[in-house]
């Protein structure tokens, strides 16, 4: 991967049109997610139980599930692509990766990375398909025999489907679905380290990441002071031709983005909202926006955008902001602002998010951690040891002495003197 990252960056760039900050920052991620695994090969490990049977002894072990689907989206394809592979290849399973339409280049390069570097014929697979034809070959690769496991990042909407079709065939799946990330920024808050972070997490891809920062929450007596300086950070974000190393914000992947994004945002301002900055799309391109003013009543406090908007929504203390932050069906990532940072970590207790980070953006992934959300946000855990329970079977193995008893049949034997 390391020696192919150059060819492989500019393919992703060319697929999704992702600035180059952002396919590098996928190719240094991905590299990442394969030493961690390579460390988890030596954490495969199991236990011995004590039983109550006299000489007894039993054992609890880990063994591959077997064949394991793996279903990566474009938006980071190869940090996502690298995901949906390494771990469970480390832990001994074989993997189907089906690439994603958007970005099957991408998706093939690892595999071949993969396959090159030693890989047994057959541990690594992929199948690429046209748009029209993604929903017969992912019913195909969920009800085929030998699946044993799904492990899809997505949409929460195509996520319930998935995991619908798994349970018929009663086939375990590991989902990590939409987001609609919140960030507290509370009346103690540092702010300029609260709008740094706010600048990266709502407008890094351009906002095309499940972690985005879709909703800043702002106690009002320090809304003001947020706000003029993240419009002024967020006015400063060059945009432009992504091949260029100087540019933070390329285009969005297609036109369908855009006018999603651009609905969200005509919405938001018919129902009362300001568009302090942006607002507008020049063709694929779509500025980075802040929004002030949002309420419940506008279809950006609860739809994902999956675009470069900042949503602000202000409230009257803790209590609010924390009730905010959970009027929400999906539970991926979330961010809590504060000096007092024994306050912020109870605050972040009561976040009902799989994810969150205190005094940090919500856009953050490190391979070794549990990666994972709650609610209509997926279940199950990637990284490191947290995804050893998702892509092996514990199993249960006894060895008895030959002399055992037994409450029922016939009475075996002394066997001393054997």
């Amino acid at each position: 991967m390391s020696e192919r990252g150059d060819d492989i960056v500019a393919a992703m760039c060319q697929e999704t049109g992702a600035v180059l900050s952002w396919g590098q920052f996928n190719l240094k991620l991905a590299t990442d997610m394969l030493i961690e695994a390579a460390a988890q090969t030596y954490g495969i490990v199991g236990d011995v139980v004590p039983s109550d049977v006299p000489g007894m002894t039993a054992l609890g072990i880990r063994q591959p599930v077997g064949v394991v689907v793996g279903l990566a989206p474009w938006n980071a394809p190869l940090i996502l692509g690298m995901r949906a592979v390494a771990l469970p290849l480390a832990y001994g399973n074989t993997v189907v990766l089906k690439a994603s339409e958007e970005a099957p280049a991408t998706h093939v390069a690892i595999a071949a990375a993969l396959h090159d570097a030693g890989m047994p014929p057959g541990a690594i697979n992929v199948i690429t398909n046209a748009p029209a034809d993604a929903a017969d070959v992912v019913d195909e690769l969920i009800c085929h025999p030998q699946t044993r496991c799904i492990n899809f990042t997505g949409s929460t909407s195509v996520g319930r489907v998935i995991g619908e079709k798994a349970g018929r065939h009663l086939k375990r799946t590991v989902l990590e679905l939409g987001g609609k990330a919140p960030m507290l920024v509370l009346a103690d808050a540092d702010i300029p380290a609260a709008v740094r972070a706010a600048v990266a997490g709502s407008f890094m891809n351009q906002g095309q990441i499940c972690m985005s920062t879709e909703r800043i929450v702002v106690e009002r007596q320090v809304a003001d002071e947020f706000l003029d300086q993240l419009v002024t950070h967020a006015g400063r974000l060059a945009m432009g031709d992504p091949h260029e190393p100087s540019t933070e914000l390329g285009p969005l992947v297609n036109q369908r983005a855009v006018d999603h994004v651009a609905s969200l945002v005509a919405d938001a301002q018919n129902n009362g909202a300001e568009v302090l900055i942006g607002g507008r799309a020049d063709g694929l391109f779509y500025p980075p926006t802040v929004l002030r003013g949002v309420t419940p009543k506008m279809r950006i406090y609860s739809e994902e955008s999956f675009g470069p908007v900042a949503a602000v929504i202000e409230v009257d203390g803790v209590d609010e902001a924390v009730d905010v932050a959970n009027d929400t069906e999906l539970g991926l990532a979330s961010a809590v602002f504060s000096r007092d940072v024994a306050n912020a970590l109870q605050v972040a207790r009561r976040i009902e998010a799989g994810i969150c980070h205190i005094n940090g953006t919500s856009v953050h992934d490190e391979p070794q951690m549990p990666f994972g959300g709650v609610k209509a946000s997926g279940w199950g855990r990637f990284g490191s040891r947290a995804a050893l329970a998702e892509f092996t079977d514990l199993r249960w193995i006894t060895i008895s002495p030959l002399d055992r008893q037994y409450p029922f049949g016939p009475h075996v034997p002394s066997l001393s003197g054997i």
